[in-house]
């Protein structure tokens, strides 16, 4: 008789790009292991389903991520696919990142209003009305242009380009990630420069969850390992660890691999836009945890500790 399947249940939110995501997962392991069998699993979030109030009221980091990590405890699924700017920089106890694949572009997208001409922001009037679901875009928005009028922006990618084009705002800010992997790439009016606004850490690439204490699931995920990848967030998360932030904060991480370097910029800033804090760091690769501690201690000595403390009163 012959020996039954290994079956790989992989757990997914529902909206659109991240069932686009764990399908990508799922048949790059399906190609690199044709005896074996991967198939998903949605489950909801409250990330998902509170959709009237603010991220931070929700809850902040974890809110698209407890549930399926719940899941994975519980041993209804076997592997998690999360944006890895979703996941927090603790895990529950037993969980761990056993891959982080290749990035996308990190960096932020300005999507103009469909009947609108005005493609980047440098074009906006004083006044526009700009539509952002994210802390740390608000933030450095308003530090860039006081004279913009920033607006909360909740959803899937389909809802919330539905909800621009019904209203009167001059665009909404995204991750383009996102937006170039559904395809959309044609609303894009600019790809936002990290010298204007530092993406989210993590933003742009997967982080794959597993339980801890599976050596040969963690082999069967290695084909889709992004070394250099890896090394940038483990840079970022570290820096966003030791600044203790999560959707609450506007904290900002972009890291990148350079001649064989590791160079990570952080940014810090108050909710106003009023106080910014940015900084950068170079180093080995390898010493990438420590870059980023570095990095957040530097930026806590120039200040950025009063603005965490300010805000978290």
């Amino acid at each position: 008789m012959a020996s039954a399947r290994a079956t790989f249940i992989i757990g997914s939110r529902g909206s659109q790009l991240a069932l686009f995501q764990a399908e990508w997962v799922r048949v790059r392991l399906a190609e690199a292991s044709p005896d074996v069998d991967f198939t998903v699993k949605v489950i909801s979030t409250s990330g998902d389903i509170v959709l009237d109030k603010p991220l931070p009221e929700v809850g902040g980091k974890g809110v698209f991520t407890k549930e399926i990590e719940d899941a994975l405890i519980a041993r209804e699924i076997d592997l998690a696919v999360h944006s890895l700017k979703d996941l927090p920089t603790e895990l529950p106890e037993g969980l761990e990142i056993a891959a982080v694949t290749r990035r996308e572009d990190p960096r932020d997208a300005f999507i103009p209003h469909p009947k609108s001409a005005l493609r980047t922001l440098d074009e906006l009037p004083a006044g526009a009305v700009i539509a952002t679901g994210s802390l740390r875009r608000r933030s450095q928005i308003l530090s860039w242009n006081r004279g913009f009028t920033v607006v909360d922006l909740r959803g899937n990618l389909a809802t919330r380009f539905s909800k621009l084009a019904k209203s009167d705002w001059a665009g909404m800010v995204l991750a383009r990630a996102g937006v170039v992997r559904l395809g959309l790439q044609d609303s894009i009016g600019e790809t936002i420069d990290t010298r204007l606004m530092v993406p989210a850490v993590g933003q742009g690439a997967l982080g794959i969850e597993i339980r801890s204490g599976e050596p040969d699931l963690a082999e069967l995920l290695s084909v889709i390992v992004s070394e250099a990848t890896t090394f940038a967030t483990t840079a970022e998360r570290a820096f966003l660890g030791r600044l203790e932030g999560g959707c609450k904060v506007p904290i900002g991480a972009n890291g990148r691999i350079e001649a064989g370097e590791l160079r990570l910029e952080g940014l810090v800033a108050s909710l106003d836009g009023k106080q910014v804090y940015r900084g950068s760091v170079t180093g080995e690769p390898s010493a990438a945890a420590a870059l980023g501690v570095e990095l957040a201690e530097t930026l806590l000595r120039s200040g950025a500790g009063k603005a965490l403390e300010g805000i978290q009163r």
